[in-house]
């Protein structure tokens, strides 16, 4: 992992959702972008003193095998983990935020692995922070286990679904019985008034599935449904992501799907969906329909703005998918770091954006991806090719043709003898 003076800049509790979020999370206000065309500063807060979520990778120890994972997970812990003692101090430290502290979600690897979880937990809930987990979907996540968690305090737990199958699911988690796992930990979890949502990481191999997975998250009475859109990071480097065009429309679907859902939806490394539910009703005024819903609900967090992830051996990142560290624990507050250093200033400041996301008119309430843009280009302030917007006046610029060679989830979208899978959402 990097460390911010590398590259930055590309030189040598808001209703909060579980997990990574927040690119395109359940956070904050915003006002229908009609008013103000221009995409008005005021869509999009600054989190310049406190993140919304706290996501801390507990271990890297898991029993599962999931083919997209980030972590890179082992079956054994990492030698250099926080110790137990260490991990009350980085608690102690959260609860220092101002106005409030963020919700704290305990991840992985698999947070359970850890022998002192329940230790951790109970660290929190003294402290008053509103605790989340993120367990692994193995055998030991059993309905007995699950209501251990709800007598602990946690306030909600994520469980992942990848599949709307078990045969589909399974194979994505590296794992069969995964999918029982998560169905029967979502039914225990209904018995004890525990609130659950849904994680899916969206890939082309399950892209056209997400229908039968929406009704699956329905079903199981999830609160909300977290979809992770793939950055090449870690296992997921070897997986094939939707083109910028093929994600657009998937994230049109998902708009509408989820205004007639009872669950909310979070979008995580894709915070166009704000940009995407804007115009979707922009456009349903202009053609005399009344608006649907309140434009706030779509969120205003990302990268290092209202969210921060901290590492199993204490590294501070704005992402869990951007390998740029801000600092380490251990040598700095979390506090600090989050407010003052200068990857995470940098990833507040939508004016330091560069092509097309730069001079996008909805920059101030999208941002963009900074985990992609650093992947695909090395610099996390760049462009983020998953976006299929041009702004005006942008096409034919040669910053944009320049991008548009160096990402080939850009041009690959448009389907043209690419060479790629086709892609289609099948119906529920």
């Amino acid at each position: 992992m990097e460390r911010e003076k590398s590259r930055v800049g590309g030189t040598s509790r808001d209703d909060a959702s579980v997990g990574r979020g927040r690119s395109g999370g359940q956070h904050g206000g915003g006002s229908h972008p009609g008013s103000r065309p221009a995409g008005p500063r005021a869509m999009r807060r600054r989190y310049a003193q406190a993140p919304v979520v706290f996501t801390w990778e507990l271990t890297r120890a898991c029993a599962l095998k999931c083919v997209h994972c980030r972590a890179e997970a082992q079956p054994d812990a990492h030698p250099d983990e926080l110790t137990t003692e260490e991990a009350r101090e980085v608690l102690r430290q959260v609860r220092s935020f101002t106005p409030r502290p963020p919700v704290v979600v305990l991840s992985g690897g698999d947070p359970m692995a850890r022998a002192d979880v329940f230790d951790i937990l109970a660290c929190g809930n003294e402290l008053g922070l509103h605790m989340a987990i993120t367990p692994a979907s193995t055998p030991s996540l059993t309905p007995e286990t699950v209501a251990e968690l709800k007598d602990a305090g946690v306030v909600r737990m994520a469980l992942s679904l990848d599949g709307a199958t078990a045969e589909d699911h399974d194979t994505f988690r590296g794992q069969e019985g995964s999918f029982d796992v998560v169905v029967r930990a979502a039914e225990a979890a209904r018995e004890v008034g525990l609130e659950i949502q849904i994680n899916t990481t969206v890939t082309r191999e399950n892209a056209g599935d997400m229908c039968r997975i929406a009704d699956l998250v329905e079903s199981l009475g999830a609160v909300a449904w977290e979809l992770f859109f793939l950055v090449p990071v870690g296992r997921g480097s070897a997986l094939e992501p939707l083109g910028a065009h093929e994600t657009e429309a998937l994230l049109r679907w998902l708009y509408r799907r989820e205004r007639r859902s009872s669950f909310k939806v979070v979008t995580v490394e894709a915070p166009f969906y704000r940009r995407v539910g804007r115009q979707i009703e922009l456009e349903e005024r202009e053609a005399g329909e009344e608006a649907r819903r309140d434009l706030a609900a779509l969120g205003s967090t990302g990268d290092g703005n209202g969210f921060v992830f901290v590492s199993h051996t204490g590294e501070v990142f704005p992402s869990g998918f951007l390998p740029l560290s801000g600092g380490n624990v251990r040598e700095r507050s979390l506090v600090d770091i989050y407010r003052d250093s200068q990857l995470f200033r940098s990833m507040r400041d939508p004016e330091a954006l560069k092509g097309k996301c730069g001079v996008c008119p909805f920059r101030f309430v999208c941002g963009g991806s900074r985990a992609r843009a650093f992947a695909v280009s090395g610099d996390p302030l760049e462009e983020d090719p998953f976006c299929a917007f041009e702004p005006p006046g942008w096409k034919g610029r040669a910053e944009a043709s320049t991008s548009e060679r160096a990402s080939p989830s850009a041009t690959g979208a448009r389907g043209a003898g690419d060479g790629r899978r086709p892609w289609r959402l099948a119906a529920s």
